[in-house]
């Protein structure tokens, strides 16, 4: 009963937040509960980050595929600072990525915290939810700096 409140709640905060990914995720979590299917919570838990990067990866290819970009205009950009800076930037978020996905498996009771940090960034910064993996990714960032400070 206390996770049928959570989720009532998280909507309420998607609605107020004007954060409809919370509100949907939070209603599609309460109607599967509600209507006794449970039994794919744990496909959902296990398959569901794959699953959201598989349509991220999809929605950024789009253009590509329907000829917005030029593959004469793609390979071009490694020759620039910033197509240099993107392909650091990737290698940099997939390491990363990396070391959040170890950081919840040694210790997944983060997650609450990730959630609840995500909550507060899309409501009071509007920022976008693109999941609990680069929160990990900067909160392990942020735990091997503190260690190495401490």
């Amino acid at each position: 009963m206390a996770g049928d409140m959570i989720l009532v709640m998280l909507i309420i905060v998607g609605i107020i937040g004007r954060a409809s990914i919370l509100a949907t995720a939070a209603s599609v979590l309460l109607i599967l509960k509600l209507s006794n299917l449970q039994r794919f919570f744990p496909t959902l838990e296990r398959r569901g980050l794959e699953i959201g990067l598989l349509f991220l990866m999809i929605s950024v290819l789009v253009p590509l595929v329907n000829g917005k970009i030029q593959s004469k205009d793609l390979w071009g950009t490694f020759f620039t600072v910033s197509g240099l800076f993107a392909v650091i930037g990737g290698v940099l978020a997939t390491y990363l990525n990396g070391q959040g996905l170890n950081m919840l498996r040694l210790e997944p009771q983060l997650m609450l915290g990730l959630v609840i940090g995500s909550i507060i960034g899309i409501v009071f910064f509007k920022g976008i939810p693109v999941g609990p993996l680069m929160a990990a990714a900067i909160t392990a960032l942020l735990m091997k700096m503190y260690l190495w400070l401490r």
